[in-house]
């Protein structure tokens, strides 16, 4: 592939707990040899996805998003079904998308990764009409993301979701979920319900697909129906080392399958996360855009999982 060496690079400069104006002289450093860049900064009043507007409207071919995961989510989804060549440098906490994709979490590996130049074409959602780059969860992921305080956010990282998620475990309660993909409609009484475009393996409930695959046009769907509070708390561990070690979760209570289109009804309505942001209630309908991102990428090979749902209790699955 030819590129462009012109390059817009959107740095956050609030992002992570490291010093911003070194690590903008380490990318500088690393990128400027091979890039032109068109350095723009991040604002409490202008967000990444301004920015990225912004220089697709300039004619750039190649943008960096530099920042945590709510910085490279705005510059991601301006630029869904269209050419331009995305870079991610992540600096934040969690750092979610780059870790979904294999993309390095330092500074000097990621613009490593970019000078390598090898690009793949990834997949991106729709989730009612808004865009997804990673995941929408129902239920138990919902409530631990909005438990999960900016505060203990900043001060703990990552184990603020742990955290949150062991209390939300202790109040452990079910509702009534519709599951409809093209060609099944499936009812269970679960506790959550995630529906991934992509997932790091932080994102506990998303893997009972022993990793979400993000080139493959399809969405992968983990069901969590654990029937008691000690059987919740086993089967999370459980996904949490699945995540880890791309071992399927075969254990009663957790099932999984795959679709390019899911809608999900529930009774009562659930609150839903998307890409880490509480954006309202049940129903969700999603559609997964096939190869619609081209991203810096590690080339890495994938293990292709089976669909899973024997082993969720009391569950009704009608062909349609």
């Amino acid at each position: 592939m030819i590129m462009s060496r012109k390059a817009c690079l959107i740095f956050n400069p609030v992002a992570g707990q490291g010093d911003s104006e070194q690590d903008l002289a380490t990318i500088k450093r690393h990128l400027e040899p091979e890039f032109t860049l068109d350095i723009q900064f991040t604002t409490e009043e202008v967000d990444g996805g301004k920015l990225a507007r912004q220089a697709l409207e300039n004619g750039t071919k190649i943008i960096i998003a530099s920042g945590g995961d709510g910085t490279v989510s705005a510059v991601t989804e301006v630029l869904i079904e269209t050419d331009i060549i995305l870079g991610v440098i992540a600096r934040g906490t969690a750092n979610a998308f780059a870790n979904a994709l294999g993309i390095p979490d330092t500074i000097e590996a990621a613009c490593k990764n970019i000078l390598a130049g090898a690009v793949k074409k990834v997949d991106a959602a729709m989730c009612n009409d808004k865009p997804m780059i990673l995941l929408a969860g129902i239920g138990f992921e919902a409530e631990t993301v909005q438990d999960a305080d900016r505060e203990a956010k900043d001060r703990l990282g990552i184990l603020a979701y742990v955290l949150s998620g062991l209390k939300q475990l202790q109040e452990f309660e079910k509702f009534t979920a519709e599951i409809e993909t093209e060609d099944k409609v499936i009812t269970i009484d679960a506790s959550a319900v995630t529906i991934a475009n992509a997932a790091p393996p932080s994102s506990v409930l998303a893997q009972g697909t022993a990793g979400v695959i993000f080139d493959d046009g399809l969405l992968d769907v983990t069901i969590l129906a654990p029937q008691t509070k000690t059987g919740a708390i086993v089967t999370s561990i459980q996904l949490l080392q699945s995540g880890g070690n791309e071992q399927t979760v075969e254990r009663e209570g957790v099932g999984y399958l795959r679709s390019s289109w899911v809608k999900v009804t529930t009774d009562p309505p659930q609150k839903v996360v998307l890409d880490g942001e509480i954006v309202g209630k049940t129903p969700i309908e999603v559609r997964c855009i096939s190869e619609s991102l081209n991203v810096f990428v590690p080339v890495e090979e994938e293990v292709q999982p089976n669909e899973q749902l024997d082993n969720l209790p009391g569950i009704n699955i009608k062909s349609k």
